[in-house]
């Protein structure tokens, strides 16, 4: 199913954007510790922080997608040698330019009652 990822991750180091296809899936096993056909989605950055790349697996092939500003920079939390769970929320203020580390979200709720 397109679009279909269970999980988000960031990886905040700034990565060579050189590096394609092939080298992000290496990446994503060894510095991430992510099986990259698990259909995740994996996200890396650049050091201007401008540019992104997300690297998908559909269940058949591999998804490479590249999004770079014109103008300005995406917000970054500190360089660290980790990665990041995110929402689609976060994600949806990721490549909207937005701080998507300090917004306060809803608490999830289950309703119970219904009349």
């Amino acid at each position: 199913m397109l679009w279909g990822f269970n999980q988000i991750w960031f990886y905040q180091q700034p990565i060579d954007f050189r590096k394609q296809l092939d080298g992000l899936i290496i990446l994503t096993a060894a510095a991430l510790n992510e099986n990259p056909t698990s259909g995740q989605l994996f996200i890396f950055r650049n050091k201007k922080a401008d540019r992104l790349k997300l690297l998908w697996w559909s269940g058949y092939s591999f998804w490479l997608f590249y999004n770079r500003l014109e103008k300005g920079k995406f917000f970054m939390p500190k360089i660290a040698d980790s990665k990041l769970e995110l929402s689609k929320e976060q994600l949806h203020l990721l490549l909207a330019g937005l701080d998507f580390i300090h917004q306060n979200y809803l608490e999830k709720i289950t309703a119970k009652n219904f009349y």
